[in-house]
């Protein structure tokens, strides 16, 4: 930047999202369609917390990890959907610049949270399933509070790291995103400084945070098939499996959608295809876990049946 371009610079104060701007007369429509959304995913988590919590037969390391990935995935949707639904009913959607970096703050924190999770989910099945009889001590409790502790851990440096690294850009206009959210990748193209540190640990940390845990998770699931089809009786091999079953239906879709998100071409871009891709990566998945869970797993679909149940006689009582 030359030194008439500094003296002329205007600071960004707010930001103003371009997301969904393509469809003005739809946005009562998705005000309704992302509220149903948010509720259904914060009270389908919510259930699979209070299930974990309160039934005996899941207070094992599964559904400990289960309850964390239930709570980060609350938080995760409630970092973007809450703004979203305010600026449905905004003329001009906008996102203070403060409030695009806490956005940004805690959507990484999450996003790099539970890639990590995901990966110590897939070591406790990995125990479970080659090493049972050390199991006990393997995936001892001092073990999943480490586990569980390490990976908001490693969220956390993650998300202040880029956090920090995002609020040192000069950033002078324009202050449009074409997005519904804040994030790294469309703050650095609206940044008119050098963004070669920024972008060098982002590439660092989608290594770190995005493909290691999801490499480990593979192997993992690589030597747990291997030991599966080992077993020689056909209900061995279904009962090993339905232990993991729906981790790793969550994993596929998680990382899935991670990398359609952040690691598509730019070729032929198109705003709604665009928004329509992250919608599912930042929206639908946080919803679509306990729904796995819940469908996949015969002891939490116990568990929550017998949480309804004397929830329901509670109600009869109190009447």
């Amino acid at each position: 930047m030359t030194p008439f371009e500094m003296n002329n610079q205007t600071d960004v104060t707010e930001f103003i999202f371009l997301g969904f701007s393509n469809h003005p007369k739809l946005q009562g429509l998705f005000f309704l369609i992302f509220s149903v959304i948010y509720l259904t995913t914060v009270a389908g988590n919510m259930l699979i917390i209070t299930a974990t919590s309160i039934s005996l037969a899941l207070h094992t390391p599964m559904y400990y990890f289960l309850s964390n990935l239930s709570f980060l995935d609350i938080c995760y949707t409630s970092t973007t959907i809450p703004v979203m639904l305010v600026n449905f009913f905004r003329e001009k959607k906008t996102i203070s610049y403060e409030g695009c970096l806490s956005q940004i703050f805690f959507l990484v924190t999450c996003a790099g949270t539970e890639c990590v999770l995901l990966a110590a989910m897939a070591y406790d099945r990995y125990v479970a399933i080659c090493h049972p009889l050390q199991y006990p001590v393997l995936m001892s409790v001092k073990v999943c509070v480490f586990l569980v502790t390490g990976s908001w851990l490693c969220g956390l440096v993650n998300s202040v790291t880029h956090t920090v690294l995002a609020a040192t850009l000069t950033l002078c206009g324009p202050n449009q995103i074409s997005h519904f959210l804040c994030d790294i990748p469309l703050l650095l193209k609206l940044s008119c400084s050098d963004t070669s540190l920024n972008e060098s640990v982002l590439h660092v940390a989608s290594a770190t945070i995005g493909l290691s845990p999801c490499l480990f998770t593979g192997v993992s699931y690589i030597l747990i098939i291997s030991a599966i089809l080992r077993i020689p009786s056909a209900q061995g091999r279904s009962k090993a499996f339905s232990t993991c079953a729906s981790h790793l239906t969550v994993v596929v879709v998680f990382f899935g959608a991670a990398n359609f998100n952040y690691d598509r071409t730019n070729i032929g871009y198109n705003l709604d295809m665009d928004i329509l891709i992250s919608v599912f990566f930042c929206v639908i998945t946080p919803m679509l876990n306990p729904i796995i869970y819940s469908l996949r797993n015969k002891e939490v679909k116990s568990a929550l049946r017998k949480l309804t149940r004397e929830c329901g006689l509670s109600n009869e009582i109190n009447n």
